[in-house]
């Protein structure tokens, strides 16, 4: 595994969580 696809995943991941948590808290994204 290449450093580049790990800090992509990475960086992937965190968006994904961060997207959910906006759907999940849209009172916080207004």
């Amino acid at each position: 595994m290449s450093p580049l696809y790990l800090v992509g995943a990475v960086l992937s991941s965190a968006l994904f969580v961060y997207l959910v948590y906006a759907m999940l808290k849209p009172e916080d994204f207004s």
